[in-house]
């Protein structure tokens, strides 16, 4: 059998591998976070948030094609499309490993021995293998998320450009380069993240095409790969649209042409340069421009995918984030606009402050018949500035963190110096090289962290070793070793690939330098462009996976490095087969054996069943306002794919705000009729009533709210106020609103139960929250006016408060949602408003559990909603022994059992379980209430001694809220345990808390 068909079996080998792990571990449906809008996207050819991902969509609604009709199998198929897209990436990285080992061993003519070749395929299936089974990668691999077909472009053009470099002296092999700038240009509809590739593949052409490599001519191609990427960066991704954006305006604007005309002009002349310039290059015989001007020409029209972005949005679908359906909205939606800019060589610190208000260019938006303005971009001036400014961010708790971090007062102003700690702190160490000590050493637990020992860092599961970094590791809590994520590698694959590192250094310098760039680009290099700023929603692993995709190359040469090392002790065959089985254990099997039970998605369905319970919880024709992306994404999914519950109209307040997005809400969707919203295009035209600033006219009383809005919306000159720029803008003059009930309509429409009929409150009376009305604000205060209780109105309850304006005396717990209902407040009441009968009904009929309760792997998100599901048991068990019901009561206490999971999985959901023990006293179920008590008790101790053992190794308290929640949980077990003359239990617990309270008197004192 020759080399080369020993290659593409192994090659194939290793899919297979990939392939069927995938597949055995693959999400049954839809996943939390952006998989939902992803799949509910593809199925019906909408527009994702941006900057769009256009062939991503179009290979996934191929994917989708082979439920064969079958609905509730589309996430299942596109999450295979996932798994086949990552099983093809092991395929490459195993031929890129084999490619490189093969240089290694032999020179380019000659081919291996049979010795070498079983060497060199066995360094391609551990490194392919391992990153198989790497951590980040095996996450992005079984959902339907960008992450897994991106890696394969990745894969494809490295192990291209190496196909080149081994043909490079033949007729032809310029081919392999064309190819490479297609992929490229593909890739662009998928993820930027392969471009990163380009200053590695630099060097290849550098190294292949140059005799003798100097440093200047190393220092030279990095600079030209860096401009290259930039220029494909901006250049081409940004400016050619840019261009043909203002070729639009002056067609029509000037020339008084239609829409789309500019851009057809400007794409007939690009193209007609294009194709000269070719026709030149071919005349002249200039190879270089000639290659170069092909490669531009594949590559710009692999990044014509994102024509499917404008065409789509021409139809209004659904989903259509920034309606990028002219040059300008298309040219925001791709430069990211939404989400704002952030400093990287220079400008502000977190507390640096605003002195100057610059406009700059004019923006604009499409009216009815021109571009029209829509504002200026606005650039601030600052009081202090600083380079490399790493700590910028101002607002939702990052000042609080910056600070904590560095160890800053109040009146401290980072210095350049300090910027650069943060950066390698924080943004280096913990948001990087943390995430690749998961994939390599092992990793304390799944649960995000921020900083803190006990969640979410690398562990070894060498104590000692770890000891030194997070305390006394002794006594470790079932917050680490009942988690599964709970991985420990002992540092073997990380040994192994630094073996495999510096013997690919000292053999080959020039190969390892190059996937020493591919792996600081696809790393620190994003670290470094992006300027994260801290408390991320989620981890973010998964978008450094390029990097440890270059690791696990040297995981592979690891193999080779040992061999070389045991020969010298060993025999040639012994030496080998030992190199082989080491590599193995240390790497792909350790890391498959520790890493299976916390990537084992199948049989789970709590994103789906949970998006599913919103929908199903709701009276017909609803209104529910969102907010974040695990109560929308998983929403748009269910209802754009599954069709479930098409009269219920989705309201995402994080979009409310862009006028886009309003003016979606004023068309039908499904079977929802338009949002009942009185403003007029005009009214909320981008750049128009963004911000709307309250002034208090010390008004008496509380106002209409229909005069409120009126008001708000008035282009009367003695309605506005005269703002510090000049400009004349409207504002609120009050925040004492009233909203007059129509009787006859709410008890029409169902606005209140019969039952709750006589407590049917007059009119609406609330003290508005905010300092300000941005134009979302305005539409939901108009929708209240204009609705008149036709629709119902909910609000998903786990949104901040503040999103509620202030209505929260009117917001009725049903479950996951808070009901607008008129009923005059309660004052008296100490619990949450709440249903208990729509609670009841909800919990024990409507409801799905998401198979919690049988579940393989419980993630943090999900670890969430058993919690968030917990609490919502016992609010509703409350409500109904507080109306006298306990029979319904215990109904649910039963429901609780048979569907939820019966460990406790977070301090939070011990506290959910200690309010469950007090209910079940109430229902007279004194045996298993202790017992629940007890339970808990057990799993805070636990917790408690570790935190004890870590504060005293440190020399410091250092438990956070959770110690302090934990003591409180303790207390209130015992004053429960007492309140029910349950002496026995009171006197153990109490017992026990002197333990643990003697543990931490050296930090709280006595």
């Amino acid at each position: 059998m020759t080399y080369s068909r020993i290659n593409n079996l192994t090659g194939w080998f290793c899919f297979l591998i990939a392939l069927v792990t995938y597949i055995l571990t693959l999400e049954p449906n839809m996943s939390f976070w952006d998989a939902g809008e992803f799949i509910a996207a593809a199925h019906k050819m909408q527009i994702v948030h941006q900057p769009g991902a256009p062939l991503f969509l179009m290979i996934e609604k191929f994917f989708s094609l082979l439920a064969l009709g079958d609905e509730t199998r589309v996430a299942y198929f596109m999450n295979l499309g996932s798994a086949l897209a990552s099983a093809f990436t092991i395929l490459f990285l195993c031929w890129t490993i084999t490619a490189l080992a093969r240089k290694l061993l032999v020179n380019r003519r000659s081919a291996p021995g049979r010795e070498q070749t079983l060497m060199i395929m066995a360094a391609g299936i551990v490194g392919a293998v391992a990153y198989t089974f790497s951590d980040s990668f095996w996450f992005s691999a079984v959902e339907s998320e960008v992450y897994a077909l991106s890696s394969l472009f990745t894969a494809i053009v490295f192990w291209a450009m190496l196909k080149w470099e081994a043909a490079a002296d033949e007729p032809g092999s310029d081919r392999w380069l064309l190819f490479i700038a297609y992929m490229m240009g593909l890739s662009i509809g998928i993820h930027l993240l392969n471009l990163l590739t380009i200053p590695a593949l630099a060097f290849i052409y550098y190294f292949r095409k140059t005799v003798q490599p100097s440093r200047t001519g190393m220092l030279k191609t990095l600079i030209i790969g860096i401009v290259i990427l930039a220029v494909i960066q901006y250049g081409i991704i940004q400016y050619l649209v840019a261009f043909g954006a203002y070729f639009d305006l002056f067609f029509v604007n000037t020339l008084g042409m239609g829409f789309g005309t500019g851009v057809i002009v400007f794409a007939l002349l690009l193209i007609g340069g294009l194709v000269y310039a070719i026709r030149y290059s071919i005349r002249t015989r200039k190879r270089l421009l000639n290659l170069g001007l092909l490669a531009a020409s594949l590559l710009i029209f692999g990044y014509c995918s994102f024509a499917m972005i404008v065409i789509r949005a021409q139809a209004n679908p659904n989903l259509n984030n920034n309606d990028p359906d002219n040059a300008f909205s298309f040219l925001g939606y791709l430069n990211r606009e939404q989400y704002g800019d952030r400093p990287l060589l220079s400008g502000p610190n977190y507390n640096s402050q605003i002195t100057e208000v610059k406009e700059t260019s004019t923006l604009y938006r499409k009216g009815p018949e021109r571009y029209e303005p829509a504002g200026k971009k606005i650039v601030y001036g600052y009081d202090r500035t600083t380079l490399l400014p790493r700590m910028h961010g101002d607002r939702n708790g990052h000042p609080d963190f910056y600070k904590e971090w560095m160890r800053f007062d109040d009146s401290h102003f980072p210095t350049l110096i300090d910027n650069i700690g943060f950066l390698f702190s924080y943004q280096i160490g913990h948001m990087y090289f943390r995430y690749f000590l998961w994939n390599f050493v092992g990793r304390q637990n799944d649960t995000q962290g921020f900083g803190n020992y006990f969640e979410g860092n690398w562990l070894s599961g060498i104590k000692f070793v770890d000891g030194l970094r997070l305390g006394n590791q002794e006594h470790l809590p079932p917050s680490i070793t009942e988690n599964n994520g709970y991985n420990r590698f002992y540092f073997l694959p990380l040994i192994l690939g630094i073996i495999g590192m510096v013997w690919h250094f000292k053999r080959r310098k020039d190969d390892a330098g190059i996937v020493a760039l591919l792996f600081f680009f696809t790393g620190i290099a994003i670290v470094l462009y992006l300027n994260q700023t801290p408390l991320e929603p989620r981890e973010r692993d998964y978008a450094f996976s390029g990097s440890f995709y270059a690791f696990c190359i040297w995981i592979g040469l690891g193999v080779l490095a040992l061999w070389q090392w045991l020969g010298k002790k060993l025999n040639g065959r012994l030496a080998g087969l030992s190199a082989i089985v080491l590599g193995l254990l240390a790497a792909p099997v350790l890391m498959a054996a520790e890493g299976w039970d916390d990537h084992d998605r199948s049989g789970r369905l709590v994103a789906h069943d949970l998006s599913k319970n919103y929908l199903e919880s709701l009276a017909p024709n609803a209104i529910l306002f969102t907010y974040g992306d695990n109560d929308t994404y998983p929403l748009w999914y269910i209802q754009e794919v599954e069709g479930i519950r098409p009269d219920v109209r989705l309201v995402n307040l994080s979009l409310f705000d862009a006028e886009w997005y309003i003016n979606g809400m004023k068309r039908p969707q499904n079977a929802s009729a338009p949002l009942p919203i009185s403003m007029k295009e005009t009214q909320y035209a981008k750049g128009t009533r963004d911000v709307m600033y309250f002034q208090d006219y010390k008004i008496a009383g509380d106002v209409e709210l229909k005069t409120i809005v009126d008001l708000l919306l008035s282009d009367n000159p003695d309605d506005k106020l005269q703002l510090q720029d000049g400009t004349w803008e409207n504002f609120l003059p009050t925040k004492n609103f009233k909203l007059t009930v129509d009787r006859a309509a709410a008890l029409k429409h169902k606005a209140v139960t019969p039952k709750d009929s006589s407590r049917l409150a007059p009119a609406l009376t609330w003290t508005y929250n905010k300092g300000f009305v941005t134009k979302g604000t305005l539409a939901m205060l108009d929708m209240l006016v204009q609705n008149n209780w036709e629709r119902p109105i909910y609000f998903t309850a786990g949104m901040p408060p503040e999103q509620f304006n202030g209505l929260n005396n009117y917001l009725y717990n049903e479950g996951l949602v808070l009901r607008l209902t008129p009923l005059q407040p309660d004052t008296a009441r100490q619990r949450p408003l709440t249903n208990p009968d729509a609670l009841f009904d909800n919990l024990n009929s409507k409801f799905m559990f998401g198979n919690l309760k049988a579940a393989k792997y419980i993630d943090p998100e999900s670890r969430r909603q058993v919690s968030n599901l917990t609490n919502i048991f016992n609010t509703a068990i409350s409500g109904l022994l507080d109306e006298g019901k306990p029979e319904k009561a215990r109904i649910l206490l039963k429901k609780y059992f048979e569907v939820m999971p019966e460990d406790i999985q977070s301090m939070y959901t011990a506290g959910g379980k200690t309010m469950l023990a007090e209910n079940m006293y109430a229902l007279n179920d004194a045996k298993g209430a202790a017992a629940m008590i007890r339970q808990t008790a057990d799993y805070i101790e636990k917790e408690l001694i570790y935190v004890a053992d870590v504060c005293t190794s440190k020399n410091s308290f250092v438990g956070g809220q959770e110690t302090q929640l934990a003591f409180s949980l303790w207390n209130q077990m015992i004053q429960t345990a007492k309140i029910n003359h349950d002496d026995v239990l009171a006197a153990e617990l109490e017992q026990r808390y002197k333990g643990l309270e003697a543990r931490f008197s050296a930090f709280f004192g006595t």
